[in-house]
């Protein structure tokens, strides 16, 4: 049985190494901004949302290993890699996110898809589904605790305040002048990944990355969300990487207040922020079973 196991990790893992080339590349209007997405496989749809700093290619474990099941579709989000890169804060506001993944959505012919977010990617998710109920089948987060429970912990929680910095940094005019693709791409030491990621954060918009922060992220006086609660009308599978320094796992905490459905938590202790990367197959195949049974 071990053996058997190995094998059908080795597979996923040799399929995804190649991905890039098995993919086919799409594009869809979203109002004017050209947004560029992979696609692998066929029946019911699956959009994956990255985060920053990242781009499609974070999801090719996943999509290896859920392809033969699923249309798994992961997008560029605006102002990554080969998605366009419009200039301007204002463009970077989450109805536009949120607005992207909708019209990949409708560009592929489909009315509702199960949708997939990571960090930035999963705070679009987290929108979308309590904006678009009728557009999400199912939800799954990973690293990115509910808006209201990290609008909580940063209003209170002094380690998370110190923790976000970062993101305080980031929301600093010249903060662009700062960053580069190479530091962005130096936590990949593999040498065949770090060149594909490197090639994408070239091609892409260190200013529109950071707009993400500037135009969405919570800034201070820190403040908890009092406004009427729009509960998450889907199933929702959520996991969280425990040694991730960014996003503490406190703000998972009364998650459960804000949906109308079952709620799946799963931590993984060993893994960091990039809990798809750090714990792939655990997570391809924890995706896989709570879709089945959903």
């Amino acid at each position: 049985m071990r053996t058997l196991l190995l094998s059908l990790v080795l597979t996923v893992a040799v399929q995804a190494a190649g991905i890039d080339a098995k993919v086919k590349d799409g594009y869809a209007d979203s109002n004017g901004v050209k947004i560029h997405y992979a696609s692998l496989g066929s029946g019911p749809l699956i959009v994956m949302i990255h985060g920053f700093p990242d781009f499609w290619y974070s999801w090719r474990d996943q999509m290896a290993a859920l392809s033969d099941r699923y249309q798994c579709v992961a997008i560029d989000q605006r102002g990554y890699n080969l998605s366009d890169k419009p200039k301007g804060v204002e463009n970077y506001d989450m109805k536009f996110l949120v607005g992207d993944v909708a019209a990949v959505i409708k560009s592929l012919g489909r009315d509702k898809a199960v949708i997939v977010g990571h960090d930035w990617g999963g705070m679009v998710a987290w929108t979308f589904a309590m904006m678009n109920p009728q557009m999400t089948d199912k939800l799954i987060i990973l690293n990115l605790p509910h808006p209201r429970g990290l609008a909580r912990e940063l209003a209170h929680n002094p380690q998370q305040q110190k923790n976000s910095q970062y993101a305080r940094n980031f929301q600093q005019p010249d903060a662009a002048s700062k960053v580069t693709a190479e530091g962005l791409a130096g936590r990949f030491k593999d040498p065949e990944l770090h060149a594909k990621y490197l090639e994408a954060f070239q091609r892409s918009d260190i200013e529109a990355m950071l707009n993400y922060y500037k135009a969405n992220y919570p800034r201070e006086p820190y403040t908890e969300n009092t406004s009427p609660v729009v509960k998450v009308q889907a199933p929702v599978l959520e996991f969280h990487g425990l040694k991730d320094t960014a996003l503490l796992a406190g703000a998972l905490n009364d998650t459960w207040e804000w949906l109308a459905k079952d709620y799946t938590l799963v931590t993984v202790p060993d893994a960091g922020h990039w809990v798809q990367q750090d714990a792939s197959d655990f997570v391809s195949r924890t995706m896989k079973a709570w879709l089945s049974i959903h």
